[in-house]
Parts: C-alpha cells; structure tokens; sequence
C-alpha cells in the first residue's frame, strides 16, 4: 500500500510525496469536489435544479475555498477541513492517490 511520505500546503492546496516516490499536487477545490461523505456523495446524485432558480451561498462559500487543517484518520485516511465548514470526509490513501497532478520532482 502506498502511503504518504511527506504533506505540504501550497498557495493552491497540497503535495503529498508518496512513498513510492511520486509527488502529486492538489487544488483545495479538487479536493473540496472529491469529498466522500455521505452528504456529498448524494449532493452530486441529486437533479440538477431547474436553471431558473438561483443559488443561495453562505459567507463561507463564497470566499475562495482553501484547506483549513487535516488530522490522521488510523493509518489510511485523512480528514480534510475546508475553510467552507465542511470537515466531515475521510480521504482514503488510494483516493488522494488518484485525485491531484502529478508533478516532476
């Protein structure tokens, strides 16, 4: 299993160096789309609204989204709090692997 070997907040979101030696970089708003959690995951199944009908944002989602913290879930995951108030998925290891840009090292 491939773990992180190093993390790193960046202007735009994150690196993580990975134990096989990949480096890959990840946007706040990447990841923020990613969200496994329940909620997000029937957010994004639900109908799309009706284009006429406007959408409400909250003071926190209409500023720039940017990563706000991120603990250790046991020794596979990451818990990942947006500056949107939202901190409730798990980022498994095999996720963040597939998510981001790799980048030369």
């Amino acid at each position: 299993m491939l773990i992180p070997s190093s993390l790193e907040r960046t202007e735009r979101g994150l690196r993580i160096a990975w134990s096989d030696g990949q480096v890959r970089e990840y946007s706040a708003r990447e990841l923020r789309d990613a969200c496994p959690c329940a909620t997000c995951r029937e957010k994004h199944a639900a109908p799309e609204p009706p284009p006429t009908m406007l959408p409400v944002l909250s003071a926190a989602e209409a500023r720039p989204l940017s990563i706000e913290g991120m603990r250790p879930v046991g020794s596979y995951a990451y818990a990942i709090k947006f500056s949107d108030g939202h901190g409730s998925g798990l980022f498994q290891f095999d996720l963040l692997r597939e998510l981001g840009t790799a980048i030369e090292s």
